[in-house]
Parts: C-alpha cells; sequence; structure tokens
C-alpha cells in the first residue's frame, strides 16, 4: 500500500468514524487520480443518492442507486483503495492499457443479504457495480440507477439499424418506452458525458441488456432491472458513466475495457484481427470481362484470388450457401460447391467465415460449432441470434472452443467490454450497417453512429465501397433499392474504414472495382486492422465531422469523414515523435468530387510534416480525407 493509497483510506474511515453516532456515514467522497472527477455517494434508507462533478462543473445532481427495492440497508464497513496497473490487450486500439482508478467498497446488509457496493472513480468517469451474497430464501432484485436530467442538455441513442436519435432534450423523450445505450449527453458547458453498461458477461445468468426509461416528472432517465437472488451470488453489471470535452474523448476512454472481466482463454494465438472480403452485396455486379458475380464457385474463387493478391486475411460466404437447416445437417445449395471452395481457399492460404441464420431451422447449438470447425472456418457470421445475453455469452464460449472467431449480426447484445473478455467476439452489428435493409445510411448517420454506437465496442459497417456509381446506378441484385441514394465519395469510404473500430473489416465490393483503384485500395490493404499500438480522436462533432489517427509501430494513418456541409480542418502533427521527418501520403477529394457527382474521384500526393507542423485538409460535402504518414 503506497503513502496515496494509506491517506485514501483514512480519509473515508475518518468520515465513517465521525458520524458513527448517527449509525449512518453522511456521505463518502471518491476522487479520480488526478482529481478532476468528483463522486459523491450518500447512504438514505433503501437508496443511495450520488453527485458527479468534474472541477467546478456538476454532471449529475440527485442520481439514485438501488439493488432491492422499499429494503433498508445497513453499512458495516467501508474502505477506498487505488489501483494502477497495466494490462495487454489480444488485439485492439490500443496494445497496452493502464487501469488507474481510485475504488469505494461499502459492505452491506439488508435484512437476510449481504453483499457489496463497488464504485470505481477513473480520470475520464465513474462505474457503479452491486455484488450480493447467495443466500438459501429467494429474494426479489431490483439494480435500480437513475440520471437526472436537465432540460437544456441534448441527448443521442442508437436506433438499432437506423440512424441514431437526437438530439433530443428530457420532454422530447416521453413518448419512448426505452433507450438504447451508450447515451450522449452535451452539457451545457459543451463538454460530453455518455452513459452504458460494461461487464455484462459476468451477470449474464441475472441480467438482460441495459436499456433506459423515461421519467418525466422527475426529469431523469432511469435503469431497472428485475432478477432473483438464490443460491448462487449475483454481480450486477457495471453501470458506467464517462466524461469528455468532446466526443471523440469518449471514444479515446478505455474505462469501459478495464471494467470487464479480463481474457477467459488461455491460448489466444489463433485469433487474427484483420480484412475480409465479402459476397453478399457484389451479386449482380458484371465485371468488364463480362464475368456476373453470383452464389457459384467460380464467383468465389475470384474473390480468393484478389484476398490472396492482396494479402487480406479472409472471405466471407454470406447467406444462401445452404438451402435447408435440420437437426445436424445442412443441405447444401446446388448452385455452390463448398468443398472445392473450401479447397481452393487452402490452397491459396485465404482463411473462410461462413454465415449462419438460426431462423432458417435448428441445426443444434451444441453441434453448430465443431462442425464449422470441421469445415476449416475461422469464423462464423451469427445472424437474427437477437439480443440474448445467456446465449450470447455461450455462443462466443462455445465458439472460442472450436477456435472460432464470431461476428453477431441484426440485432445482437451489445455486451461492451467482450472482445477483453473473450476476444474471439471480434465484431458486430450493433449499427446500421451500410446497405442493411437495401438502404443507405446519409453522411450524418454515419458520423452519430461513429460518436454514439462505436462507443459500445467493435462495429461491423460494411464501410469501403469504390463502385459508388454502379452501386447507385442499382446494378447489384441487393443493393439499395432506392437510386442515387448513396451519398459518399471514394475517399470517404476508405476514411470510414479506419475511423470505426472493429477486428474484422468487412470490403463490401467487388474485387475489380478495388482493383481499378489499386492506388487508392493501398490505404486500406497497409493498415493493419484491429492491432493498433494507439489510437487518437483529433476532431469530433456529432453528425458533422470527424478525424481519427492510429499508430501500428512507427507508422499513423489518419482517416477523416464529413457530412454533406463539408468540412474544413486543421491537423496539427503534435502527437508525432520528436526529430523524426515523415513522409505523408495525402487521399484527398478533388475540387470537382461530392457526395452528388463525381463521387469516385479522387487525388493522391506526397508531402513531408513533423511534430508541431499543421496541415489544413478540405473535405468535399459528404467527403473525406486520409493520411498514411512513414517516418522518413
Amino acid at each position: 500500500m503506497n503513502l496515496k493509497q494509506i491517506t485514501l483510506t483514512l480519509i473515508i474511515v475518518g468520515s465513517f468514524l465521525l458520524s458513527s453516532c448517527t449509525k449512518k456515514p453522511q456521505s463518502y467522497l471518491v476522487q479520480s487520480p488526478d482529481g478532476e472527477v468528483q463522486l459523491s455517494i450518500i447512504p438514505n434508507s433503501n437508496q443511495f443518492k450520488y453527485q458527479l462533478n468534474k472541477g467546478d462543473v456538476s454532471l449529475i445532481d440527485g442520481g439514485r442507486l438501488s439493488l432491492i427495492d422499499s429494503c433498508e440497508f445497513e453499512v458495516i464497513d467501508a474502505n477506498i483503495t487505488e489501483n494502477s496497473s497495466q494490462w495487454k490487450t489480444v488485439w485492439g486500439q490500443f496494445d497496452t492499457i493502464t487501469d488507474h482508478h481510485n475504488q469505494l467498497q461499502l459492505k452491506l446488509k439488508w435484512k437476510h443479504v449481504e453483499g457489496q457496493l463497488l464504485t470505481r472513480v477513473y480520470n475520464d468517469g465513474v462505474a457503479f457495480r452491486f455484488i450480493a451474497d447467495a443466500q438459501e430464501d429467494s429474494t426479489a432484485i431490483n439494480f435500480y440507477c437513475s440520471y437526472p436530467m436537465p432540460k437544456d442538455r441534448g441527448m443521442y441513442f442508437p436506433a438499432g439499424e437506423k440512424e441514431p436519435l437526437g438530439p433530443l432534450n428530457i420532454d422530447e423523450l416521453k413518448e419512448h418506452k426505452s433507450l438504447d445505450v451508450p447515451m450522449v449527453v452535451e452539457t451545457q458547458q459543451d463538454g460530453f458525458m455518455a452513459v452504458l453498461e460494461s461487464d455484462l458477461y459476468s451477470a449474464a445468468d441475472h441480467f438482460e441488456v441495459m436499456r433506459l426509461r423515461v421519467d418525466s416528472i422527475n426529469k431523469s432517465l432511469y435503469t431497472s432491472r428485475k432478477t432473483v437472488l438464490s443460491k448462487s451470488q449475483m454481480t450486477t453489471p457495471w453501470q458506467v458513466i464517462l466524461t469528455g470535452s468532446e466526443p471523440g474523448k469518449l471514444l479515446e476512454s478505455t474505462t469501459c475495457l478495464n471494467l470487464a472481466t479480463p481474457c477467459q482463454l488461455e491460448n489466444t494465438d489463433w485469433i487474427k484481427p484483420g480484412k475480409t472480403l465479402w459476397d453478399w452485396r457484389v451479386h449482380g455486379y458484371t465485371a468488364e470481362d463480362g464475368f456476373k458475380y453470383g452464389i457459384n464457385t467460380e464467383s468465389y474463387k475470384r474473390f480468393i484470388d484478389f484476398a490472396s493478391e492482396q494479402q487480406l486475411e479472409y472471405f466471407l460466404i454470406d447467406d444462401a450457401w445452404y438451402t435447408k437447416v435440420s437437426k445436424g445437417h445442412f443441405t447444401l445449395s446446388p448452385k455452390l460447391n463448398l468443398n472445392a471452395v473450401i479447397d481452393y481457399a487452402q490452397e491459396k492460404k485465404v482463411d473462410l467465415l461462413l454465415y449462419y441464420d438460426r431462423r432458417h431451422g435448428y441445426y443444434g447449438d451444441d453441434e453448430l460449432f465443431p462442425y464449422y470447425q470441421s469445415l476449416h472456418m475461422k469464423g462464423i457470421k451469427y445472424g437474427f441470434m437477437q439480443d440474448n445475453v445467456p446465449f450470447t455469452r455461450y455462443a462466443v464460449e462455445e465458439s472460442a472452443k472450436s477456435q472460432l472467431l464470431i461476428n453477431f449480426h441484426d440485432g445482437p447484445a451489445a455486451m461492451t467490454g467482450l472482445e477483453r473478455t473473450l476476444p474471439n467476439a471480434i465484431t458486430r452489428e450493433y449499427c446500421h450497417a451500410q446497405q442493411d435493409s437495401r438502404k443507405c445510411f446519409r453522411p450524418e448517420s454515419f458520423l452519430k453512429m461513429a460518436m454514439i454506437n462505436a462507443l459500445s465496442g467493435p462495429l461491423d459497417m460494411n464501410n469501403g465501397n469504390f463502385n459508388i456509381i454502379g452501386i447507385n446506378a442499382g446494378e447489384r441484385e441487393k443493393g439499395p433499392r432506392k437510386k442515387n441514394s448513396y451519398l459518399t465519395t471514394v475517399v470517404s469510404e476508405v476514411a470510414r474504414t479506419l475511423v470505426i473500430y472493429t477486428g474484422l473489416l468487412c470490403l463490401p465490393d467487388a474485387p475489380e472495382a478495388y482493383a481499378e483503384k489499386a492506388d487508392l485500395f493501398e490505404f486500406i490493404k497497409k493498415m493493419p486492422v484491429g492491432q493498433w499500438n494507439e489510437s487518437k480522436v483529433l476532431h469530433s462533432k456529432i453528425g458533422e465531422y470527424i478525424t481519427s489517427a492510429r499508430r501500428a509501430n512507427d507508422e499513423w494513418f489518419i482517416g477523416s469523414v464529413a457530412s454533406q456541409k463539408g468540412a474544413e480542418l486543421e491537423i496539427n502533427f503534435d502527437f508525432l515523435e520528436e526529430g523524426q521527418n515523415y513522409s505523408a501520403t495525402l487521399y484527398e477529394d478533388t475540387p470537382e468530387t461530392n457526395c452528388y457527382n463525381n463521387q469516385e474521384a479522387y487525388s493522391i500526393r506526397t508531402i513531408q510534416v513533423k511534430k508541431g507542423d499543421k496541415l489544413k485538409i478540405v473535405m468535399a460535402e459528404g467527403g473525406g480525407h486520409c493520411m498514411w504518414l512513414k517516418p522518413l
């Protein structure tokens, strides 16, 4: 125990002793390691009140926490400890993460139930969790947490496969029965908060996903999750509140990962993040040599050839490789010789990922993942399994036993932090993936999802189309139903593949579309998806623009995306290594380019930059900008 930890412990014990004459302490104050974030916890009969401040700014005033309705509790012990440690990621936005927080532990007793409230305070936020000990008789539990919201705060929420909601104030939320998280809040002082959860993995036996409800009378949002405590210990998820000066600072946070259960896999050598080609959105595309893509062996061999030539790790085969499913059996499609495709991929040293849709029939959960492993698959794209939390945990655990990556689609459970616990959970579609339901999202939709949905963890958004003109002309069987609805530029598409954090970058276009623009595709080809040393968000404004920078060894990849207004931003290279000159390859929209016309035009140039330099970048309406920095 260091001097700082001793001091903190004495402060809280002193507070407890001074108020012992009343049997209840008046409050417990916990601060972040840097002293900026202050959390006050106040026991009050059958619940706790809490107040959250950052500096002189009140972020939450009058929040409430409880575990058992209408049941008074007693605080029987209290202490604060400091933790400072580091851990290595298997893959992610950072290679090493520091976990530095102060923790308040309150030991509690409600009638026949004993347990504790854990509160952790980080430099960028706080988290709450209850733990209740097992008991013989059943007890009804209601894990409750409220978040008072003044009317002048704008709030944003994910909306499934639609554009995120917001900004909305508390009075404008009356009609919503429940709202998904992460909730992003713009405070009065132009700062930002996010409300979400972490480590649902540990609580999966008792709790479903976190959703917010609206209390219009008390101008508050709250969660209320009911379960039953009996003969096994019960742990709630962490309820998390992040803080930041702008949305991008929330994206840089590692707090939710620090709160997650550490890696549960002994061997992770087989887990490879990377890039994959994908067949589903290419069907109907006709190459210049007259070949038309579809669900057939020759089409898939073309994908595999390109993946092999470009050193892309994977090829993903989506739906329709089978026609029917029954217990322990897939009826394979006569259009496709799957075994021939598997053999060809092995010959070309390209790993395969394979789709499964639970709606089509029940193969058997215990048998499914070993069967995929027997086909030499490296991963499964799991569709329509819904947000069932216990099943989500089971599926990731079982797929890991068969050394399979897993990519959840179609309204999955977010389970933030799961990629630390089970790093084979490589990505998920907790967003509107581009062209899903055969409709396109706007540049503004992308920018909202990139700063709201992405707080929950890695996303499979299917960015990176190069043949934008052909898609808008309706040349794809599974492209958008509405022609000319895909508003983007090809440089913006490239930038989006960097901005969105994922362990599996799913590239949705035809090999020929990428080969046509090989010099632009070089940016995607070279960036090491999911294997970053560090990541930063240099600019961010919800719905308007974002700039992300990621480092791999001594190279930096930078991507910027703009709304339909376009944007001019200044990049300050103060994050570069001192005394080192860099060659910067710039990928830019042309003056004639915008998201409505001439979308596929781009220019490439090279300049030199160093630490302290500044560069003005210009993005077209709905456009983007990319940079690849290599030390000279």
